[in-house]
């Protein structure tokens, strides 16, 4: 089946676009977030943390109500002990690196195919981030390819669950178990996603969740570590709200990577964040209805592969990744996507280059005299950067992967039925 796309109905050809009114973004907010936010700014404090040893109201190391009654609610809904909140997943990742004592000499096998954040959280402790390949039918790690890197240096594995679909928990674990290794899960787009039945974020030792502008639900910026560890979950509070300055008056002894960040989140934050939680289940259904509606649109496009989560597991779908075969459509992924956001669709490709592909790990230099890469106890490390470490994450960014936003609240079903249109007119 090949395409012809020089026919003068097509948009990129002078036609008329299928498409005209502009796609609407990430907006999950309502009365609700506007009630609480009112509330935060009646009380008169916009934040309620302290950055020293002080546990009890009305200033706290464990930030005010509203911070604290959102890690409560985190907590039961994720069915886990602890909920920990940052200022992003981002923070939440450095944190959660630096709680499970990762330094200097040690090795982290993280994705190349996600966001920078993940393999950069080992760097900034002085470990080396190791990639490991992932799986072409899921863009999340392969099992086989973590298992391939694995030295005697390697410390932990983090995890991403890629565009909401769960990662291979049971095999990972399994091999986690086998080699006495710390598990962390990157759950920034799998809100509520689940593997066998069990919500991901609760297999390794923590969980972290984004709330993102781009998240399924958010507050703008924001994030939440989760554990069922209570020093774990110290050590993140730590970590979180100027550590060093705690450590003296709370007679707490592990002193090793507890320095002073300021990765708190505020009242407000917190306040919208609560909302936000109790939607979570009721926009990750109007997800999935419009994910079915797409991909039973596309069943007849044999070039078009949507990606898909292993039997037993329930994706959420932060976006709609699609596998694209120039082989059998015939026409450049480049000029397929050309065509189809010419009748109006907004498609993207690639995701995100192969992160050792950045200069920083081309140069092997991140802080002055090229630290952490040259520091002693990292000689010999057995990370590799060059082309072709990861032939996977290289094809799917440079030859098959596109990626769409839309199959988020508020768009409807109407919009995945235009978005099928211009599929089916495009395609002829």
């Amino acid at each position: 089946m090949y395409l012809d796309l020089k026919r003068s109905d097509l948009a990129l050809n002078g036609g008329q676009p299928v498409r005209t009114v502009p796609w609407l973004d990430n907006f999950t907010t309502g009365n609700e977030e506007k009630d609480a936010v009112i509330r935060v700014l009646d009380s008169g404090y916009l934040s309620k943390f302290e950055g020293s040893h002080t546990p009890d109201p009305p200033f706290s190391f464990y930030g005010g109500p509203e911070v604290q009654a959102l890690e409560r609610e985190w907590s039961e809904y994720y069915g886990y002990k602890h909920s920990i909140s940052v200022n992003s997943a981002t923070s939440g990742l450095y944190a959660a690196i630096g709680a499970i004592g990762v330094g200097y000499g040690d090795e982290v096998i993280v994705s190349p195919y996600t966001m920078t954040a993940c393999a950069m959280a080992p760097l900034l402790f002085g470990a080396i981030p190791v990639f490991s390949d992932v799986e072409k039918e899921t863009g999340c790690m392969d099992v086989e390819s973590i298992e391939r890197v694995l030295s005697n240096r390697t410390k932990a594995i983090l995890v991403v669950h890629q565009f909401g679909i769960p990662a291979d928990m049971g095999k990972i674990m399994e091999l986690a178990k086998q080699h006495d290794l710390k598990v962390i899960e990157d759950c920034a787009q799998a809100h509520g996603a689940k593997y066998n039945n069990k919500y991901v974020g609760t297999f390794g030792s923590i969980g972290v969740f984004s709330l993102n502008v781009n998240k399924s639900i958010q507050t703008g910026e924001g994030g939440i570590c989760i554990t069922d560890d209570e020093e774990l979950a110290y050590r993140l509070a730590l970590i979180r709200n100027h550590g060093e300055a705690v450590v003296g008056p709370a007679k707490y002894e592990n002193v090793v990577n507890i320095f002073g960040f300021n990765f708190r989140l505020t009242e407000l934050q917190a306040a919208i964040a609560r909302e936000q939680l109790k939607k979570i289940d009721k926009l990750n259904d109007h997800r999935l209805d419009l994910v079915e509606a797409f991909s039973c649109g596309l069943e007849n496009h044999p070039f078009l592969h949507p990606l898909s989560g292993r039997p037993g597991c329930y994706s959420t779908y932060y976006v709609y990744p699609l596998r694209y075969e120039f082989g059998i459509s015939g026409v450049e992924r480049e000029e397929f996507v050309a065509a189809l956001n010419a009748e109006g669709a907004l498609f993207y490709q690639g995701y995100v280059e192969p992160l050792y592909l950045q200069p920083l790990y081309q140069q092997q230099s991140l802080f002055k005299h090229s630290y952490p890469f040259s520091a002693p106890e990292n000689q010999g490390h057995t990370a590799r950067y060059e082309k072709g470490t990861c032939s996977v994450a290289e094809l799917l960014h440079e030859k098959t992967m596109i990626i769409n936003e839309h199959i988020r609240f508020p768009h409807q079903q109407r919009d995945i039925e235009q978005l099928i249109q211009i599929v089916i007119k495009v395609t002829g």
